[in-house]
């Protein structure tokens, strides 16, 4: 008797497998398969990163006592380990970006903005950065980092109001983040937040050349002359807000206009910081707090390399691995996009937790989390005579 989808296909059903399918032509992901689709394995490495699975091998071990539910969970009937390490191995990682970007647009549509940030509501805020995952270069032997050592590096920009990830780029650990600057294609009117790594003048000034803004923390040997000051209250913990021009030769060549150099104290860690902008509109004060945001996207790789398989690998090729980050990534989408259309209050952690234990069930998925309410019960009279 059937009594419901399985919470797995409940949750995969929010994907639209058709646009994926289009993804998939594009780079002829499906050329000469017969049953082992790429619909299939990005559903077996979605349920790899939901349930925790460790390894590729305990993924199909866990898989095969569920046997019998392979197609009601819409997986096919031709798992096995050697289908799902080729397919890694040997299908085009595009195939999953693309998809994943597409996800992107769906959930930052739906997303709600930030009422902390009502001052510059009409703009909008990324946050840029950039995390290292190491590796093994004896088995990883196309990850270059250093002579004895091997890693990645995820190139992420986040969007701060939705707190999404609207864009990453995967590299190996020899290419210096700021080249990502190089990649993006700015919004007229956005704020770009970058950490002091991304100062690099000629792209800050192509940012500001494309009428976009950048917050960031000046370089300690920065060489300027101050063109203008601006009175700030000290109470505040802006200590100075000017008007500079820089004056090193090759520095001024690559940003030949002013900008503002603003530095505050922040009042709770007595921390001093020094930031420059090319916003001339909103106040030194919330520049300080806007800047404060690009901690955010700190937040995010915490936890996508706590919460899903990021940081341990089912394939050694470059392909397999980034397949497995855009499959996690599209994870975390659809995670996202749950809370979203069931409106549930649960955090995204507490979500993935719930749904990890839940997979074969055929329960509702609102019906997961609601509150659990303890039946009422009268206790035993202590004074009803006993019969023995």
């Amino acid at each position: 008797m059937n009594t419901g989808k399985y919470v797995f296909s409940q949750i995969t059903s929010l994907l639209d497998a058709n646009d994926f399918n289009k993804c998939v032509d594009n780079y002829n992901g499906n050329y000469k398969v017969k049953q082992f689709t790429c619909w299939h394995q990005l559903l077996c490495m979605m349920f790899g990163q939901l349930s925790n699975r460790d390894s590729l091998s305990d993924l199909l071990l866990c898989l095969k006592t569920q046997r019998s539910k392979w197609y009601h969970l819409g997986l096919g009937n031709s798992i096995s380990k050697s289908n799902l390490a080729y397919a890694n191995e040997h299908r085009d990682w595009r195939i999953f970006a693309d998809f994943a970007t597409n996800l992107i647009a769906c959930a930052r549509n739906r997303g709600t903005n930030n009422e902390e940030l009502d001052y510059v509501a009409n703009n909008s805020i990324y946050a840029i950065d950039t995390t290292t995952i190491d590796l093994c270069l004896s088995v990883f032997w196309w990850a270059k980092f250093r002579k004895q050592k091997g890693a990645i590096r995820l190139h992420t920009m986040l969007d701060v109001k939705t707190e999404i990830p609207c864009y990453m780029y995967i590299t190996d650990g020899k290419v210096h983040e700021v080249n990502v600057l190089d990649r993006i294609i700015y919004e007229a009117d956005g704020f770009y937040i970058m950490d002091r790594g991304f100062v690099d003048y000629e792209r800050l000034y192509n940012i500001h050349k494309n009428k976009a803004y950048f917050v960031t923390r000046a370089k300690t040997n920065i060489k300027f002359k101050r063109v203008d000051s601006s009175k700030t209250p000290k109470s505040s913990g802006v200590q100075c807000d000017q008007t500079i021009k820089l004056v090193n030769h090759y520095a001024k060549k690559e940003y030949p206009e002013s900008f503002r150099r603003i530095k505050y104290t922040d009042q709770e860690t007595k921390k001093k910081f020094v930031f420059i902008t090319n916003n001339f509109e909103l106040t030194a004060l919330q520049i300080a707090h806007l800047y404060k945001h690009r901690w955010k996207i700190e937040l995010f790789f915490k936890w996508i390399k706590q919460h899903l398989k990021v940081k341990s690998f089912w394939g050694y090729s470059e392909n397999a691995v980034k397949t497995q980050v855009y499959c996690a990534l599209i994870t975390f989408l659809t995670i996202v996009i749950t809370k979203q259309k069931l409106k549930l209050k649960q955090s995204h952690y507490e979500i993935l937790q719930i749904l990890s234990i839940t997979l074969l069930n055929k329960t509702q998925i609102n019906q997961l989390f609601e509150d659990a309410l303890l039946q009422d019960f009268k206790e035993q009279n202590c004074n009803q005579l006993k019969m023995f």
